[in-house]
Parts: structure tokens; C-alpha cells; sequence
């Protein structure tokens, strides 16, 4: 049985392993967080939490608040509105919009 104590290079060569597999676990458990942050965001209202429900509205899906009535548009939707050609079919579409928000929040 030796009683010989590691060199200095073993003791750095460990410290050194153990550090990188702190490191590692430390950003493991940041992206779990992270990622169990956004799916609690998931379909929900950025005003005030309630719950989202895409409706199909005209050409566009838009998400409809169920507590406040919020109506939200996701990436690339309002170019859409924008792009509307037909002037008749925007002003429609748009009438049609603003007339079902007077009847949700009634």
C-alpha cells in the first residue's frame, strides 16, 4: 500500500473535470428552465395571462383572449392585412373584425 499523495498535474487535471462538469450541469438546468418558462407562455395572452384561442378569421388565424379580449397577430399576419389587394375585401374584413369585438365584449 502506497501512501504516495497525487501529483499537483492530477489534482489540476480533476479540479479541472470537475469544474467542466459543473459548468456543463449548470447550463443544462438553465436551458430546462428556460424552456419550461416559455411552454408556461405558451397560448397566452401577454395583457393578462388568460387563455389564447386561434380563431380562423378571413385569410388569418389571429389568437383571441378569452378574459380580456385581446386579439393578437402573429409574425408576418399583419402583412397579410397589409397586402390585401382589393381594397372592398380589406375594409370588409376589417368591419367584420371590429364588429365581432363589440359582440365579445359585450
Amino acid at each position: 500500500m502506497t501512501t504516495e499523495k497525487p501529483s499537483k498535474n492530477e489534482d489540476e487535471y480533476f479540479a479541472k473535470l470537475d469544474m467542466e462538469r459543473l459548468e456543463r450541469a449548470r447550463a443544462a438546468e438553465a436551458k430546462r428552465a428556460a424552456d419550461a418558462e416559455r411552454a408556461s407562455h405558451h397560448m397566452r395572452c401577454p395583457k393578462c395571462g388568460g387563455q389564447l384561442v386561434t380563431e380562423k378569421f378571413h385569410q388569418l388565424e389571429i389568437d383571441r383572449c378569452q378574459d380580456c379580449h385581446g386579439v393578437w397577430l402573429d409574425a408576418g399576419e399583419i402583412d397579410t392585412v397589409v397586402d390585401m389587394e382589393n381594397r372592398g375585401m380589406m375594409t370588409r374584413a376589417l368591419g367584420d373584425f371590429f364588429g365581432s369585438l363589440r359582440r365579445k365584449t359585450k
